[in-house]
């Protein structure tokens, strides 16, 4: 997999996708990630890359040309044209079931605006997603990206040492993930669960199914409606309801 980060703070970017799992994901080859300066593409000595809008209104847009120059570029070093996301909150809301999506892409081009946005002709003439992180406002498009950049690049081969690291996740299976424990055995008073000391493979993975079931119908009953459940998970979760170890 190939992101490709339009933006006016590479830097930025570089220094989160430059860290940890993906940083060490990038030196081994398993993903790639490039960040490209918005303002390496403007028409004017200056560098500018905004301007008011017309109509009026507070704050500035992110000027057309530069974005256009700059994603053309991106496509000319590919040889290819990207899937284009447009981080925004007019965008849909992301979710694991969006990041499984786009992770089918091989080449990604992520959009950071900024300012009150950007001219509306570069989202009719070379956006093809729009995506928002949430309901509230943030001061720029890099977190955004950097988040769904995050996202995807877990899902590329390779970057994670194996599959279920991320299968077993929060969200990823549709429900929260069950509670983790490491040393001490005991902690202030507080005993890790006895099964999970055990070696029973089978009970371990019973509770574990449990508890996430558990969790998920008390934190976020909504996901836990969406969800497919298996027979055997309504059968944990009457348990569960009834009291039952």
């Amino acid at each position: 997999m190939r992101i490709d980060l339009l933006t006016l703070f590479p830097d930025m970017c570089e220094a989160v996708m430059g860290e940890s799992i993906i940083g060490r994901a990038r030196k081994k080859g398993a993903l790639e990630v490039h960040c490209h300066q918005i303002r390496d593409y403007t028409y004017d000595k200056h560098n500018r890359v905004d301007d008011a809008p017309y109509g009026g209104g507070m704050g500035m847009l992110l000027l057309a040309e530069p974005i256009a120059a700059c994603f053309e570029g991106v496509c000319a070093q590919l040889g290819k044209r990207p899937r284009l996301i447009y981080m925004s909150p007019q965008g849909s809301v992301l979710t694991q079931e969006k990041i499984k999506e786009l992770a089918q892409y091989e080449n990604i081009a992520i959009l950071c605006g900024h300012y009150e946005g950007i001219d509306e002709r570069i989202i009719d003439a070379f956006v093809d997603e729009q995506i928002s992180i949430g309901d509230y406002v943030l001061t720029g498009g890099e977190l955004p990206a950097l988040v769904l950049a995050d996202a995807l690049s877990r899902m590329a081969p390779g970057v994670l040492s194996d599959d279920v690291c991320f299968e077993e996740e929060s969200h990823f299976s549709g429900l929260l993930e069950y509670p983790h424990y490491t040393r001490p055995q005991v902690f202030q008073g507080e005993s890790v669960p006895e099964v999970l000391l055990g070696g029973n493979h089978g009970e371990i993975e019973r509770w574990r199914r449990r508890r996430a079931l558990e969790i998920t119908r008390r934190c976020r009953p909504d996901m836990l409606l969406k969800a497919s459940l298996t027979p055997r998970d309504l059968d944990l979760l009457e348990e569960w309801m009834d009291g039952g170890e």
